[in-house]
């Protein structure tokens, strides 16, 4: 562990999510009013040029931003998949890195990751038929495998079911569609900051 100090909430960003009539950097922008402090930019589809562009505008909206997969300069760290060699995150300043099961948290502990994602405890909109869900009992099992490394409940993630992962132990929780979908994303960020305090 790297002593980085990471809020409760992580979101995730997915610009196809965004409802018509909103963009992405301004529906951050509005989650950063709301108390958003870090957020973990996908948008995978697109050339690193585009995603570095975006990355700057989000940071001038008031977010840190952490880079999946890629770490490209001025972003503060990047996320590997789980799979992803850990010499991807060599240029980075921390990183962290998804996990689905004990095997990848071990290997996620092992490897240096500053914090890991847990997923999906949850059923979820965004990547129907992903799974099987891990539950709470599989945030526990997370959770104790990595020790001092903060674990963060992923994947079908909600208002409702926030409380129950910190609950079980987890550091905090990552959002994607629950903010990316929602018509007032800064009013779910807000509630669920709320419910993970």
């Amino acid at each position: 562990m790297t002593g980085v100090d990471l809020p409760r909430l992580l979101l995730l960003t997915d610009r196809h999510q965004v409802p018509a009539g909103r963009d992405l950097v301004g529906t951050v922008a509005d989650c950063a009013s709301a108390g958003l402090e870090v957020v973990v930019l996908r948008e995978l589809d697109l050339p690193e040029q585009e995603r570095q562009e975006i990355a700057r505008a989000l940071g001038s909206a008031g977010v840190t931003v952490i880079l999946a997969r890629t770490w490209l300069p001025g972003a503060a760290a990047v996320h590997l998949a789980a799979a992803q060699s850990r010499h991807d995150a060599d240029a980075a300043p921390f990183h962290g890195r998804s996990c689905h099961n004990d095997e990848e948290v071990g290997c996620a502990v092992a490897g240096g990751a500053s914090y890991l994602t847990i997923s999906p405890v949850a059923a979820s909109a965004s990547k129907p038929g992903y799974g099987p869900a891990v539950g709470e009992d599989g945030v526990r099992r997370a959770v104790a495998l990595a020790g001092d490394v903060p674990v963060f409940a992923l994947g079908g993630v909600e208002v409702e079911n926030a409380a129950s992962m910190r609950a079980a132990g987890a550091h905090g929780v990552a959002v994607m569609g629950a903010v990316m979908r929602a018509p007032d994303p800064a009013g779910v960020v807000a509630r669920v900051m709320e419910e993970v305090r």
